[in-house]
């Protein structure tokens, strides 16, 4: 169904599931402002889905800003630039928020930010050109779980791509990152577009905006139609509801196609990127500036100043509260992404990498925290997962551990997205013991 409007369309259909959560984008309109770089960054060696980096500098060794500090010959990483000029002052282990340990770099910030002399825009003469520079920028799925994007742009051959999806509904309560990025850098997301549809031969793009978002549909799609667009980039317009900015949820309302249970887009055709993602690529193509800062939202009720910013990755959590004013009371909660799926945190000190795009700071009065009562059946958990799980069935044999039948209740299909708990008037754990579920599972296979 077409929109009266040139370069938007509706949604071809409705995800199962999911809920009406608050939005609280009370950061939506204020215009992003740069932080300037701290003292010192910490970058670990892993900010991506795939092989951990290696550093490829020293300590002693100075640096400047695009520089590579750490790389990898594995195809599934992508490489890490310094954020900030100055000396290396430490290489040290690292702890995860999965709980894993990696090496990252301490560098000293000689207040200089300049910029590497090997900064200069790549030639891209074709789409193994393209690929290569995609790769040297650094980028990853900055909007989710950090896969490395040049390895979803690297189609095998025979396999074809007839859609890029641009996921830019930011549905998560509080975040309004990736909104700023279409109000503030449009053309950026329009050119990355068309360039990623140009050197990847995908024919069209469908970018996927919800619809409490009427300027920004309004914007790229006024941006589609004067650059004569039309015809490959339409905006689509999806309900307001999450989790619609899920990949395989989004995929679905925008094409109708199912990414089947441990697939990937391509196996039906599509190319999924964040709408922040491909204007960060854009502009890399026009600067040579790799992946070095990141737009984050900081709010929530703890916050002296809520708003979006630009933060030098490896920039801890704490410097950045402090320049948006400190916190106005003491938080109950520090997560870093959103209330639904973000992870929180156990102290300031963790840096800002290139998943991130949220430090949301919650009072007592905003938190949600499960209490475990009783199950009362009344299976609001089964109607509100999006992926048509059985959570309490899940929740019982991940207790259990009985890996057999977690595997059959297709626990790896859980997206941790949270609507199960959200909706139990028990207020249980659900999305815990999910996760618990998972590791089960993946134990008893690696056996």
């Amino acid at each position: 169904m077409w929109d009266a409007m040139r370069g938007i369309k509706k949604a071809l259909t409705k995800i199962r599931g999911g809920a009406h959560v608050p939005h609280f984008k009370d950061t939506a309109e204020r215009e992003s402002v740069k932080m300037t770089a701290p003292a010192t960054v910490i970058l670990p060696m892993q900010q991506h889905i795939g092989a951990p980096c290696k550093p490829t500098v020293a300590v002693g060794d100075q640096v400047a800003v695009g520089q590579v500090i750490g790389d990898t010959d594995a195809f599934v990483s992508a490489p890490i630039h310094a954020s900030v000029s100055g000396k290396v002052k430490a290489i040290a282990p690292f702890l995860l928020s999965s709980g894993g340990t990696v090496d990252a770099i301490h560098i000293e910030s000689d207040g200089q930010n300049t910029l590497w002399e090997g900064i200069c825009p790549p030639e891209v003469q074709g789409k193994e050109d393209f690929l290569k520079a995609v790769r040297a920028s650094g980028l990853v799925g900055i909007g989710g779980a950090g896969f490395p994007t040049h390895v979803k742009l690297n189609i095998k051959e025979g396999v074809k791509i007839d859609t890029l999806v641009i996921n830019a509904a930011e549905c998560e309560p509080y975040i309004t990152s990736d909104y700023r990025e279409m109000m503030e850098s449009y053309a950026d997301v329009i050119s990355g577009a068309a360039r990623v549809l140009e050197y990847v031969g995908i024919e069209t793009c469908l970018i996927g905006i919800e619809s409490n978002k009427p300027k920004a549909i309004a914007k790229l799609a006024e941006i589609i139609v004067s650059l004569g667009l039309d015809d490959k980039i339409n905006v689509v317009e999806v309900p307001s509801h999450y989790p619609y900015g899920a990949e395989k949820m989004l995929a679905y309302a925008l094409t109708g196609r199912q990414i089947p249970l441990g697939g990937l887009p391509s196996d039906v055709g599509l190319a999924v990127l964040n709408v922040s993602s491909v204007a960060i690529l854009n502009r890399y193509l026009e600067t040579g500036v790799p992946l070095v800062e990141k737009r984050v939202t900081v709010t929530g009720g703890a916050i002296a100043a809520p708003q979006n910013v630009f933060v030098p990755l490896g920039t801890s959590i704490q410097e950045v509260v402090d320049f948006c004013g400190g916190y106005a009371q003491t938080p109950e909660k520090v997560i870093m992404g959103g209330p639904m799926m973000g992870v929180s945190q156990y102290d300031g000190s963790a840096p800002i990498i290139k998943q991130n795009n949220c430090i949301l700071c919650l009072t007592k009065g905003e938190t949600f925290e499960p209490i475990d009562e009783p199950c009362i059946r009344c299976g609001r958990c089964v109607s509100a997962c999006p992926m048509q799980l059985l959570p309490t069935m899940i929740e019982r044999y991940a207790k259990s551990e009985n890996a057999e039948m977690l595997k059959k209740l297709n626990v790896q299909g859980c997206m941790e997205c949270g609507s199960c708990a959200y909706a139990c008037p028990a207020r249980r754990p659900l999305v815990q013991y999910l996760k618990r579920g998972k590791q089960v599972e993946r134990k008893a296979v690696a056996k």
